[in-house]
């Protein structure tokens, strides 16, 4: 089954699932413990830490939260009440390391997974709930194959991404229907606000206020006096007055397609059958919007959680299909690690990051244009798409001009498949007049090199120099050219240079230059060969 995610949320009003992960440092770890003996696994474990100077509990498994020990009790006070206990250091690392696992592997239900810290995800499910019967299938679903792979979480779907996650966190609620968020929320606690203080939630026990629907009706103007706009604010994101947007890990792409089967894809050998198909559904997509993708993107979703990723960029946008699978077909034989099936594939997926309006080159009437530069940019373009496959985009690179006089920072390197972009105008490339020797050399040391040289007069060319123990008679000379160091980025007491184009004796050309002036700080300024000419 397909689905174009981008186009169906713009139709549906938006509806967001919240997770909770309570037990989450403990399922970790307890899927280490998995293989320990029968006593060990039945003992209740709690991850502690240090907290001024005592050790108290961070976390519980649901064996300890069952027997009553409860996050921020002491390890002394937990070891009277229980003296079998399993402890374990808190490791933040590994924890964040985890959600951020889970925040990729939920990618499989949307592209749009955004963290909710702490130990929660927020998901965007607009105009996914149809692939599994409704909202209901899509929550159990979720929940089932979070369990499968060891961890336990409490969902909730409801209208707004607070709402939801507020509902999670703080109630059994599963669904909430569309419309009546605020009545579901009112019933919470107040400590259902995220991001308050301890001491906003005492004050605002102590007035009472114990619940949502309590702060609710008050003015909204005493309490902004009060707390801060700021709580207002939350206040109406939970309530879904207001809608706070998600920053997802990675970004909402523009065009997203997809295959899901009912049964695990094993052989490896229909991938390439179903990223075509998945490509050309995309190519119709492009099409429909007048636009060329630029960053193509195909992630395969195995049943045992496993993810792998391949990505192809293109130099220009481009919405042939055959082009783009002609790519993928290139990185598929450069991978190191081929794509392994495992215990089967139920997820295939092709987003499209980035699009740009399609220059006329990319029109179907390319093939019968008759126009040989366009034809030519075209090959250029294909041979460039599929080097940056083969080797990686920092490997093929292309010389680009800068503007300044500085000849040692006259170009620089860059990705070559810049050179289609749509960048700021660039310095073109500086050409001799007919007939006339190239102002630069094409090969430049770097650094310059020292020689030693005779001049006639102190400020003129020299007249013969020395360069790697070989002396070289100077028959014709044209200069000087000054360049004075580019005042912003000008070291403290660097001289200007006084550059000559030199030929020898044998006919060989050079360019030279002399480091200051004579009388300027030394008697007789130092001279370097900066180039040679062909």
């Amino acid at each position: 089954m397909t689905e174009n995610v981008s186009k169906t949320r713009k139709k549906a009003s938006r509806r967001y699932l919240a997770l909770w992960f309570p037990f989450l440092s403990a399922d970790r770890l307890q899927r280490r413990r998995n293989g320990a003996g029968p006593d060990e696994a039945q003992r209740p474990l709690v991850i502690v830490e240090k907290e001024k100077g005592a050790l108290r509990i961070f976390a519980v498994d649901r064996h300890a939260a069952r027997l009553g020990l409860a996050p921020g009790l002491a390890l002394a006070d937990a070891r009277a009440r229980i003296p079998q206990l399993t402890v374990a250091d808190r490791d933040a690392k590994a924890d964040a390391w985890l959600i951020e696992r889970l925040e990729l592997l939920c990618e499989r239900y949307t592209p749009t997974v955004a963290f909710d810290h702490p130990n929660g995800l927020i998901l965007d499910v607009t105009g996914c709930a149809h692939l599994w019967n409704g909202e209901a299938g899509l929550r159990t679903e979720i929940i089932d194959w979070l369990a499968r792979q060891g961890f336990e979480a409490r969902a909730t779907i409801a209208g707004t991404p607070d709402a939801s996650r507020a509902l999670a966190r703080f109630s059994r609620t599963a669904i909430v229907r569309e419309g009546e968020d605020e009545r579901a929320v009112s019933k919470l606690p107040v400590t259902a606000l995220a991001g308050l203080e301890r001491e906003t939630i005492v004050a605002l026990t102590r007035a009472g206020l114990k619940t949502i629907g309590d702060v609710a009706a008050r003015p909204p103007q005493v309490l902004a006096a009060r707390f801060g706009q700021s709580f207002i604010t939350q206040l109406h994101r939970t309530l879904s007055q207001e809608i706070a947007p998600l920053a997802p890990l990675r970004p909402e792409p523009v065009i997203s397609v997809e295959r899901r089967f009912a049964e695990p894809l094993s052989q490896t050998e229909a991938l390439e059958a179903v990223l075509a198909d998945l490509i050309a559904e995309a190519a119709r997509a492009l099409e429909a919007r007048d636009e060329g993708g630029r960053t193509f993107e195909a992630s395969f979703f195995r049943s045992d959680g496993h993810v792998r990723r391949l990505t192809v960029e293109t130099g220009r946008p481009s919405r042939e299909a055959a082009t783009i699978l002609k790519l993928y077909r290139e990185r598929l034989d450069t991978l190191a690690e081929p794509i392994e099936a495992g215990f089967g594939f139920d997820v295939i997926r092709l987003t499209i990051a980035i699009t740009e309006n399609l220059i006329a080159a990319q029109s179907p009437l390319m093939n019968v244009m008759e126009d040989a530069r366009m034809r030519e940019m075209e090959a250029v373009g294909a041979l460039i798409d599929r080097l940056i496959v083969r080797f990686g985009r920092d490997r093929v690179l292309r010389f680009e001009t800068e503007n300044t006089h500085n000849p040692s920072r006259a170009d620089r390197l860059v990705p070559a498949d810049t050179m289609f972009a749509k960048v700021k105008a660039q310095t073109s490339w500086t050409s001799p007049e007919a007939g006339e020797p190239p102002l630069r050399p094409h090969h430049l040391f770097d650094p310059p090199q020292p020689i030693e040289a005779l001049a006639e007069v102190p400020d003129g060319p020299p007249r013969r120099f020395r360069w790697r123990r070989m002396l070289h008679d100077v028959v014709r000379a044209e200069g000087p050219e000054r360049i004075a160091p580019e005042w912003w980025r000008k070291a403290h007491g660097e001289p200007d240079r006084d550059y000559y184009r030199v030929e020898d004796a044998m006919g060989c050309r050079f360019w030279i230059f002399r480091q200051g002036l004579y009388g300027e700080g030394q008697a007789h300024p130092p001279w370097f060969i900066h180039g040679l000419f062909a």
